[in-house]
């Protein structure tokens, strides 16, 4: 029977101009999930409030197979984190970091830890402060690697990193999820980078969940249609996930590009 690493279920919270209405998806284990929408869809809003750093106005969330109210030090041990942006101490250097780890996670591995921060160029000895957005990144993804954590909730974690470093880290995430017990939840903007790795796909839209499916399913049966103002008046909405309206025309997501052709074919 497959096991989830995290579940999803109703996840609503309310703000005055923005509401995340009841997100719902699941994280299996084994594999990636990418969670994509544009910027202010509620992509960093789910992934704090499944996380408990917000609270949330309903809904239920299960960490590796527990309610995330029954979680204790044990199981948040087994959950690895990464944020757009440094967390860490600046005045601190990598190496320094790592001792600081150390003591906060039980299964910390400095091994594990001291190949990283070579595999990925990251200077042991200089301060956090001096490095660049993309090394820090990357040295967060180092911590989040090495305390051999199961289930990785990372937002953002290829931004600012350049395409060469982004495949050597996309390559870390698979090697990652080989362990039929890891899984990995990523937000991203860089379509590209989860078609090479997720093998599911969540998309959020004004807060709520569009569409959540396995990626090649997507690439199987979904489809892009450009259009001008006078052909979306003529086509069902029924037909259509999502439109984005320009000024020179119109752009819709299909869930069936194959029947959408034979209903539209002067469409597609």
């Amino acid at each position: 029977m497959d096991r989830n690493a995290l579940v999803v279920n109703g996840l609503t919270k309310r703000y005055q101009d923005f509401t995340l209405d009841g997100v719902s998806f699941t994280v299996p284990q084994g594999s990636i999930v990418g969670l994509i929408g544009e910027n202010g869809a509620g992509k960093s809003t789910t992934l704090h409030a499944v996380l408990g750093l917000i609270g949330r106005d309903g809904g239920t969330v299960e960490l590796l197979g527990l309610p995330d109210t029954a979680l204790d030090d044990g199981i948040r041990n087994q959950i690895g984190v990464v944020f757009d942006g440094n967390s860490y101490p600046e005045m601190l250097t990598p190496r320094k970091l790592g001792r600081v780890m150390g003591k906060i996670y039980r299964t910390w591995d400095p091994d594990r830890y001291a190949a990283l921060l070579q595999q990925l160029a990251l200077p042991a000895d200089k301060r956090i402060k001096a490095l660049s957005k993309g090394m820090k990144m990357k040295l967060a993804l180092t911590v989040a690697f090495s305390h051999h954590a199961k289930l990785l909730v990372l937002d953002e974690a290829t931004s600012g990193l350049d395409p060469v470093v982004r495949d050597d880290i996309l390559d870390l995430f698979l090697e990652f999820v080989q362990e039929e017990d890891h899984a990995i939840l990523v937000s991203s903007h860089i379509t590209s980078d989860l078609e090479k790795a997720a093998d599911y796909i969540t998309y959020i839209h004004e807060g709520k969940i569009v569409l959540s499916e396995a990626k090649d399913d997507i690439l199987d049966r979904y489809g892009r249609v450009g259009c001008s103002a006078a052909d979306l008046r003529a086509i069902d909405p029924s037909d259509l996930l999502r439109v984005r309206k320009g000024s020179f025309g119109c752009e819709a997501l299909v869930p069936d590009r194959g029947a959408f052709h034979k209903k539209y074919p002067r469409l597609m």
